[in-house]
Formats: C-alpha cells, structure tokens, sequence
C-alpha cells in the first residue's frame, strides 16, 4: 500500500511558477512509476506528467512541455512538478500518482492516487 499527500498548490498570477510536491508512504517508492494529474471544473482528469523509477524515462502531455518539470528524489520519498510560465488553463486540481509502469500512467491510470492540491492561476 502506498499513500500519497500533494503539497504546493495555490492562487498566482500568469507566468508565475509553482513547485508541487508529494510525499509518498512506505518503504517501496523507488520501485513505483509517479505521475501528475489535473482535473478541471466541468473536465475529465487528464495526464500531465510521469517519471520511471529511476528517473530515466519522463513523458508529458504537449500542452506543458517546455514549462512543467516532473523529477524524483528516491531518497526522500518525494516527487515534484516544477510549473513555470502558468497560464489560466493550468488552473486545476492537481493529482499525484503512483503505479509500477509508466506506461498505464501514460494511459491514465494508476494504482494508487493522492488527495488532490488546488492550483488556480488568474490573468
């Protein structure tokens, strides 16, 4: 069983950035694919970002290349997502996600989900 907890959201201003964060519970995360989700008001949860275990393979979804950043620290537990250049439309509720293949992350689906961490950026 892995838990998962999102930290770093909030309410900013286009083009500024945001780090989130989430810890993950249990002796295993190093074995575990991560990834990102988002969800928007009235829209289906869409992938943004996932990371293999060792950090070697990293997808992300077309419209954050570039501005998103997903990275590990098997040390700590920890993933991230470095957001920068955020526009209205990254204006979500942001999910950590954890599976033992990356692919079905890709995919949209995952073995085990967080809470949630509200990221609203205005114009």
């Amino acid at each position: 069983q892995v838990q998962l907890v999102e930290s770093g959201g909030g309410s900013v201003q286009a083009g500024d950035s945001l780090r989130l964060s989430c810890a993950a519970s249990g002796r295993t995360f190093s074995i575990y694919a991560m990834g990102w989700f988002r969800q928007a008001p009235g829209k289906e949860r869409e992938f943004v970002a996932a990371i293999s275990p060792n950090s070697m393979i990293i997808y992300y979804t077309n419209s954050v290349k570039g501005r998103f950043t997903i990275s590990r620290d098997n040390a700590k537990n920890t993933v991230y997502l470095q957001m920068n250049s955020l526009k209205p439309e990254d204006t979500a509720v942001y999910y950590c996600a954890a599976s033992r293949v990356i692919a079905t992350i890709k995919e949209g689906y995952s073995d085990y989900w967080g809470q949630g961490t509200q990221v609203t950026v205005s114009s």
